[in-house]
């Protein structure tokens, strides 16, 4: 039997679950605070999440201004990776953006994280630049992508 996956959108409600992925997830995780902004300041922000058997298992991050939107965030908990999960979480993101008006779309991904750069190539991502230095734990370069919608 498949278990189902449940793509929804994240509340407040969920803030213990999405810090779990996080700190699983990033050597730089966001703070609880951050979130809670992002969760109930942000008016450009949209977090979706899967869910599977009621317990949300990867989420994603995006800012939507007027026809541009910013992926903020994509994070799957480790014992879930490696099923195409932040995939379908990136498609699920992506076919939102659009149907909200976003034209393009951009995001930093570490230039060490080439799994996660396959991935955005694979959707149309091209590397738009370097952020030198950006990662603040090791001073790592971001690579930019963008892709037209």
């Amino acid at each position: 039997m498949e278990t189902k996956l449940v793509f929804r959108r994240i509340t407040i409600n969920d803030i213990d679950a999405l810090m779990n992925i996080e700190h699983a997830s990033f050597t730089l995780p966001w703070s609880k605070d951050a979130f809670v902004r992002e969760l109930t300041m942000n008016p450009y922000a949209y977090y979706i999440g899967i869910e599977m058997e009621n317990k949300l298992i990867a989420y994603a991050g995006v800012w939507l201004i007027v026809d541009e939107a910013h992926i903020t965030n994509i994070a799957v908990l480790p014992e879930y990776r490696g099923k195409k999960l932040g995939e379908q979480l990136l498609s699920y993101l992506l076919n939102l953006i659009k149907a909200k008006g976003a034209k393009s779309a951009t995001l930093e991904v570490r230039v060490s994280n080439v799994v996660a750069q396959n991935l955005y190539r694979k959707y149309g991502f091209l590397n738009g630049g370097i952020r030198k230095g950006y990662y603040t734990d090791n001073y790592e370069d971001a690579l930019v992508m963008w892709v037209k919608l």
